[in-house]
């Protein structure tokens, strides 16, 4: 494609013929797979094989197609199977499912109801996705043609929308574009929320005989897989919204720093940047508007501290990933010492959107500060695992419940941590909070990247703060001593209170080394670091008071303050948990309770290693921790 024309004709195809694979009117029924790392590791890739293999078999590829497509989110239920024009959604589906579906809904029409999702609720079987309560209250902007389109093509990228934004953004002024995105409302979507408008702005302004475009895809934080979702998923977006900054500021390349233990995410991605390359909507002067832009792929070896923008600029130029002092910022003195804008992957998924929809469309969705979506990764302790994008001023209620499901087992919600290791954790206080930037940092948490571990009634506050204190400590680079000694005296601390050897001048002492750490560090991974600390200081401050002075855990999870206990008149004395333990802690005594024949038995506590053989191997629910 060589003008704006040849791409607007080249779009308007591949948008009917997107439609007629959809709704049929190809003469044709489609086959969809869910092609996210988590589906392909419970064998997405082989059910699309099998199904291959049986349309070659039935000489039916002129009637039936099959794709793999990007996440559906709901990775708890995967692997997805969908078929069109139907819109059937099947889940959980197994090799062994694929000859019956095929037989039965590609040639007989016949839904196959026992692969269907069935609502917890009412128990009623759902035939589609729509229909489904973990989809009701999302919005997909960032996620663009997730679970639509095969990420591997861009003509099916084009017949969702692909470049008609960095069409229109090519045939305006870059001061134009800057202000339509500034006119959104648009914010950093990799945890500052600084308006992505005004960094453009910055790096705009700055004169330089070359200019920079960074997408920060090195996502760091425990149980996170946003961005790694939308690379697989829509990758063409996430380039086009680089180009568009690119465009914007006067830059002529761009690079991403993608972590090297996404490797469907960096083949998609690569395989994206050669075929726009090849249809001329990437490379020199492109389609004849004199602007002309490179985009390159650069592995990050999984450092944490990588995702703070100026460590990962150093990691791009072949140095140690370590943070640079501000100012000067990146947008003025960055990559190479050039102005540069570092963007993290959801953020540039949505410019498309932006430039294709209009600003006035995502700043309809949202809060008056916050405007568009948010991607959240939600698991933890939640029935509905997955990935989720929904309006800001979403509720945390509501993606708890209505999307999340509960908590399973009927067990009660403790807290929800939010922003990853460097988050704070929620109460049920907070439930009925709108999501957004301030308020969630106003209740002592942040936004993040878009984590969301839901904890329930089991969880031991103090235990989670000293395993994301735990992280912290091994992702520091350890340039500034706030940080590298801090967080190590902080650790140790809550260790201390965890095998029950902590006084009440430790809680005083958590709370000085937070906030010095809070104050000095030199990035953001120091300066959140105590976080998780002081959030369960303040909301549970009970449970550390138990682990110090009644030498307890109120959760049963710190090994040092529980035991393992046999309740004897449960006890029907069958020897399985004595013959398990590995410890011989366990002997029979001379009780017999009522009702039983055989003795029952107990634990001694002095050879007790705590390992829960025992009660795992109890079928008569005898044994319990106190």
């Amino acid at each position: 494609m060589k003008t704006f024309d040849e791409l607007s004709t080249k779009i308007c195809a591949c948008e009917e013929a997107l439609n007629s694979k959809l709704d049929g009117s190809n003469g044709k029924r489609a086959i969809l797979l869910c092609g996210g790392t988590g589906c392909i590791s419970s064998n997405s890739l082989e059910i699309k094989e099998k199904f291959q293999k049986i349309i070659d078999e039935k000489g039916m590829n002129d009637k039936v197609t099959v794709n793999i497509v990007g996440c559906f989110g709901f990775c708890s239920q995967g692997p997805f199977v969908k078929i069109y024009p139907e819109d059937t959604l099947y889940r959980l589906v197994q090799l062994d499912d694929v000859e019956e579906i095929f037989e039965k809904d590609i040639m007989g029409g016949e839904i196959v109801e026992r692969l269907l999702y069935v609502d917890p609720a009412t128990q009623e079987k759902v035939v589609k996705q729509e229909d489904i309560n973990f989809y009701k209250k999302q919005k997909r902007i960032a996620l663009h043609g997730c679970g639509v389109i095969n990420p591997e093509n861009i003509d099916e990228a084009m017949g969702k929308g692909a470049f008609v934004g960095l069409k229109r953004a090519l045939s305006m002024t870059q001061q134009e574009v800057l202000d339509e995105i500034l006119a959104s409302g648009l914010r950093g979507r990799g945890g500052g929320g600084f308006p992505a408008g005004r960094k453009w702005s910055f790096a705009y302004a700055t004169k330089a005989d070359q200019k920079y475009v960074v997408c920060n895809g090195d996502e760091g934080d425990p149980g996170a897989f946003m961005d790694r979702s939308i690379l697989e998923g829509n990758p063409f977006a996430v380039i086009e919204g680089m180009m568009i900054a690119g465009y914007a500021i006067g830059a002529t390349e761009g690079y991403f720093y993608v972590r090297a233990e996404y490797p469907i995410a960096v083949n998609r991605l690569q395989n994206a940047i050669n075929q726009m390359n090849e249809a001329g909507v990437l490379g020199e002067n492109i389609m004849g508007s004199g602007f002309s832009f490179q985009a390159h792929i650069r592995l990050g070896a999984g450092a944490f501290v990588c995702g703070e923008e100026t460590a990962l600029l150093n990691s791009i130029e072949g140095k140690r990933g370590m943070p640079r002092p501000r100012p000067p910022f990146p947008a003025v003195k960055g990559l190479w010492g050039k102005p540069t804008i570092v963007n993290n992957v959801e953020t540039l998924a949505c410019v498309p959107y932006i430039l294709r929809e209009g600003a006035g469309e995502f700043a309809a969705c949202g809060t008056e500060k916050s405007k568009g979506t948010k991607v959240f990764a939600l698991g933890g302790k939640v029935n509905n695992v997955g990935l989720v994008e929904v309006p800001m001023g979403t509720t945390l209620r509501e993606l708890i419940y209505d999307i999340g499901g509960g908590i399973p087992d009927d067990k009660e919600f403790k807290a929800i941590q939010t922003g990853g290791p460097s988050g704070g954790c929620l109460t049920a206080v907070h439930l009925d909070e709108p999501i957004d930037f301030d308020n969630l940092v106003a209740k002592g948490s942040m936004m993040g990247s878009g984590g969301a571990i839901v904890m329930d009634e089991d969880n031991c506050m103090v235990d989670v703060a000293k395993f994301y204190m735990e992280f912290i400590c091994d992702e520091s680079c350890g340039k500034c001593s706030p940080c590298r000694i801090g967080t190590k005296r902080m650790l140790e601390i809550l260790t201390r209170i965890t095998e029950g050897n902590g006084t009440m001048q430790d809680l005083e002492e958590l709370e000085e080394l937070g906030n010095a750490v809070q104050t000095n560090s030199l990035c953001a991974l120091g300066q959140t670091a105590a976080n998780p600390i002081m959030s369960t200081l303040r909301n549970f401050r009970d449970e550390y008071i138990a682990h110090i002075v009644d030498k307890k855990c109120p959760a049963k999870i710190c090994k040092n303050l529980m035991r393992y206990a046999i309740v004897q008149d449960k006890c029907f004395g069958c020897s399985m948990c004595a013959k398990m333990c590995p410890a011989s802690a366990i002997q029979r005594t001379d009780y017999t309770a009522p009702g039983k024949k055989l003795a029952s038995f107990q634990i001694d506590a002095t050879k007790c290693i705590k390992c829960g053989a025992c009660i795992d191997t109890c079928k008569f629910a005898a044994i319990e921790k106190q």
